[in-house]
């Protein structure tokens, strides 16, 4: 039984999940199971057997998600300048990395386009200019058909393609992203919608001739998983980033994001009375004093998801220069666990980069502090955006938000996602 504030948007979502309440969101007293929903449940039967595109087909059927990718194709349609604090693009704050091109990264797609028909081929490669970098989402129904997808290949091509993540990304954050992969693949098996959502359920594009001597990159999406790579010259930039879970924390699947979020409760509960009054901007996920519209029904509280390229951000909450040294480093261990996916060295710069500007640093968070509710963690600075929220069921029954299913993002404000400030840099300079 639904109330006022809990009435069903399109058999998806609900008004809870956007409604304000001036009840503390409570944590639920148990994990994931108890929030499953009955095999034979509407949501779930209805579309069970479905292929993935007569899934897309389905879904775009509902009014709710139709007004939405009439939304999203306008923000797609617009001229890419990045996010922004002000509607201000800030120049010259990127800069060339003193490093050897990495030759691995180039290699491996090498290998992949080895294994390609000439069809799959040209599928896959896109011009480095092309504004298909920016068709990425993250949901399980597909809004734009980008390169190629995994599971329409056969295992060699689709092992190679994870070949190039594997050359391009950090071990820790290769496992990172091929486990986001996987809890698909459980969600899939739970739902028993395994046409739908499953381990190889994404699509993968190559932009650019891959060579370490020119700019070039490659990109993956899908559910909960969305990452776009670039490298120019010696720098490599991994933004934007989607990570998400639903269930987080499944068996044999450790949570994702255990880590950040540890570090993310410390500093909170670390903060004296007067840093927490400037940092909890919302003393809830679903504090009624957010103003109309910060709250989504897709998106939640994360504003720098999918289609938000061009987003007008202000800064709120904490200035992080307010903070005493110890807990400055803290935070920098939660940026670092969001940069997880670079290599060391790329790590190393994009930190300097942060560093350079922690006097222009905010962090924001919505909730509590000592972890008893679900909350929302932001930082932001004129080169990093990096949230964590936690959100209601999509495919679980819990219509308000819990720490079982987790969505994160990261960009580098002022036109540094998807490395256009370093590729315009870098032709300017040539």
């Amino acid at each position: 039984m639904t109330g006022r504030n809990d009435q069903d948007i399109d058999g998806f979502f609900s008004t809870a999940r956007v409604a304000g309440r001036d009840q503390a969101v409570e944590l639920p007293d148990t994990d994931y199971t108890a929030f499953l929903l009955d095999h034979d449940d509407p949501k779930l039967a209805d579309v069970r057997g479905m292929s993935y595109e007569e899934f897309t087909a389905d879904r775009y059927r509902a009014p709710f998600l139709r007004d939405l990718l009439a939304v999203w194709r306008g923000l797609y349609d617009e001229p890419f300048r990045g996010i922004t604090s002000d509607g201000l693009v800030r120049e010259n704050l990127y800069a060339p990395a003193d490093l050897e091109p990495d030759p691995e990264p180039y290699r491996a797609a090498e290998r992949l386009l080895a294994t390609l028909t000439p069809a799959e081929r040209q599928a896959v490669s896109h011009s480095l200019d092309d504004p298909l970098w920016r068709a990425w989402s993250n949901p399980e129904f597909v809004v734009h058909r980008v390169g190629l997808r995994l599971e329409n290949l056969t295992p060699a091509k689709s092992s190679a393609i994870l070949g190039v993540l594997r050359a391009s990304l950090s071990p820790e954050g290769y496992d990172r992203v091929t486990a986001a992969m996987e809890l698909n693949g459980v969600l899939g098996r739970l739902v028993d919608l395994p046409a739908v959502m499953n381990e190889r359920s994404y699509w993968f594009s190559l932009f650019g001739s891959p060579d370490p001597a020119n700019p070039w990159g490659w990109q993956l999406f899908g559910h909960h998983v969305a990452v776009s790579f670039v490298a120019v010259g010696g720098r490599q930039v991994i933004a934007p980033v989607f990570l998400g879970a639903e269930p987080d924390g499944a068996p044999g699947s450790p949570p994702l994001f255990a880590h950040r979020e540890r570090l993310a409760l410390r500093l909170a509960g670390s903060l004296d009375t007067a840093q927490r009054a400037q940092a909890v901007v919302y003393e809830s996920v679903l504090d009624p004093k957010m103003p109309e519209g910060r709250l989504h029904p897709a998106d939640e509280r994360h504003v720098a998801g999918a289609f938000r390229d061009n987003r007008v951000v202000p800064y709120e909450g904490l200035e992080v220069s307010r903070l005493d040294p110890g807990r400055q480093a803290l935070l920098r261990e939660i940026v670092e666990d969001f940069l997880l996916l670079l290599k060391p060295p790329q790590r190393a710069v994009t930190l300097a980069e942060y560093d350079a500007h922690l006097g222009e640093t905010w962090l924001a968070w919505y909730g509590a502090t000592d972890g008893s509710q679900p909350f929302y963690l932001r930082v932001h600075s004129p080169v990093i955006l990096a949230e964590l929220d936690h959100h209601a069921g999509v495919w679980l029954g819990n219509r308000l938000p819990a720490r079982f299913h987790v969505h994160t993002t990261l960009r580098h404000p002022n036109g540094n996602d998807y490395g256009r400030a370093l590729l315009g840099r870098a032709r300017f300079s040539g």
